[in-house]
């Protein structure tokens, strides 16, 4: 018996192991992109509740791509968020020099606000 054969009814290869053919299959190759706080957090989000979409991303080779796409566009979204929070509140550089703990206490309220809306809008989406 052969150590390799070819199925033309499906296109695949199948590996001789003990008394069983074995499909030879190999995931594709992905280009490895940093990932991360936003990405990792969205990255156990998905294996716990999105199990399909988990498995899909993976067997496609899509998913480091997929969690640095989602990495960047919460970094973006938090940065604009709090830039627009702060204005919206008044919150200048005046206050900065002038009420150095109250601008801390404020600028901390509005981080805390625009992550749970990155958190509730991009990660847990």
């Amino acid at each position: 018996m052969n150590k390799y054969i070819f199925d033309e009814s499906n296109g695949l290869w199948y590996e001789r192991q003990g008394d069983y053919y074995i499909p030879c299959l190999i995931l594709p190759v992905e280009e490895e992109q940093p990932i991360g706080l936003w990405g990792q957090r969205h990255l156990q989000y998905i294996r716990e509740y999105r199990k399909a979409r988990y498995t899909s991303l993976l067997l496609s080779g899509k998913l480091n791509s997929y969690l640095a796409d989602i990495d960047q566009q919460a970094e973006a979204m938090l940065s604009r968020l709090v830039e627009q929070m702060a204005q919206h509140q008044g919150i200048t550089e005046q206050l900065k020099a002038t009420e150095q703990m109250a601008w801390v206490g404020r600028m901390n309220n509005i981080g805390a606000s625009a992550m749970e809306i990155v958190y509730q809008e991009i990660i847990y989406a």
